[in-house]
């Protein structure tokens, strides 16, 4: 059987890009989280601040109290639970809420805090490649040097490795993101996806998120060039969900995990035969 994680997304806010607002209350997000397991999710990724472009950060107390609630009931019902947050507060209390992950998009640049919360903690640290915040990181996503965007993206991903080292967290509990969206247009996605053997060279778990995001909006756009809504992207994303698992990579981070686990399921039985 593969060994790739289904990371399934609870996005406890209210303008998220692909579910914003379904789940925002932590009674809806608990039992959107029991529905993710009952799919098979093998993580629950709790998250209450959107980095969807152009978003505007919550404030911390208000992040608090969107995922403490959530993490403590899902932990309590036996999920195994990741924070998405790039703040040392939440990380924090969330750590002590149960979540046994911390993933935070921006590698810990936003808050290096983070990284000796983590430190302190038994937690594995998932560290992506970020260059700035919503509200600015699509001006960002430029990557003319030699090597292109892969070497770009590893040469500072092996820098957040460096902090996080230096903060005391030791490899056996890092995983890398590439990070898909962020600060990357269409082609610099797919450019990364077909170079990830490069990420993996470095020797440590990677985590892909591509779920939903504009890159497949726009290469499923219509004949005006409209790009696909984003709740009809599902096909595309379980195409890579497979390709992925077939290298092998630690985790995929997912919206519809029903549709994901069948396919998992899927490639399992293809490779048996």
């Amino acid at each position: 059987m593969t060994s790739t994680l289904l990371m399934g997304v609870v996005n406890v806010t209210p303008d998220s890009f692909s579910d914003g607002g379904r789940w925002a209350t932590p009674d809806a997000a608990v039992e959107h989280g029991r529905r993710l397991l009952a799919d098979g999710a093998d993580i629950l990724d709790v998250g209450g601040e959107s980095t969807r472009p152009g978003a505007t950060r919550p404030l911390v107390e208000e992040e608090l109290g969107r995922v403490v609630p959530v993490i403590r009931e899902l932990v309590a019902e036996g999920a195994r639970v990741s924070v998405d947050t790039m703040r040392a507060e939440v990380a924090e209390e969330a750590l002590t809420a149960g979540a046994t992950i911390v993933n935070d998009v921006s590698g810990g640049l936003a808050d290096p805090r983070i990284l000796e919360v983590v430190a302190a903690s038994d937690a594995t640290y998932v560290c992506m490649h970020w260059r700035g915040h919503s509200d600015r990181m699509q001006d960002l996503a430029a990557y003319d040097v030699p090597g292109g965007v892969v070497a770009a993206v590893r040469d500072e991903l092996c820098a957040r490795i460096d902090d996080a080292h230096a903060a005391g967290i030791p490899d056996e509990r890092i995983v890398l993101d590439p990070g898909l969206g962020f600060a990357k247009k269409a082609r610099h996605n797919w450019t990364l996806l077909r170079g990830l053997s490069v990420f993996a060279s470095l020797g440590f778990p990677l985590l892909v998120g591509p779920s939903r995001k504009s890159f497949l909006g726009t290469l499923l756009a219509g004949a005006d060039g409209t790009p696909r809504p984003v709740d009809d992207r599902e096909a595309a994303t379980i195409a890579l969900t497979v390709l992925l698992a077939q290298q092998r990579v630690w985790g995929v981070r997912v919206h519809d995990v029903r549709a994901s686990r069948d396919a998992l399921l899927t490639l399992d039985r293809w490779e048996q035969t």
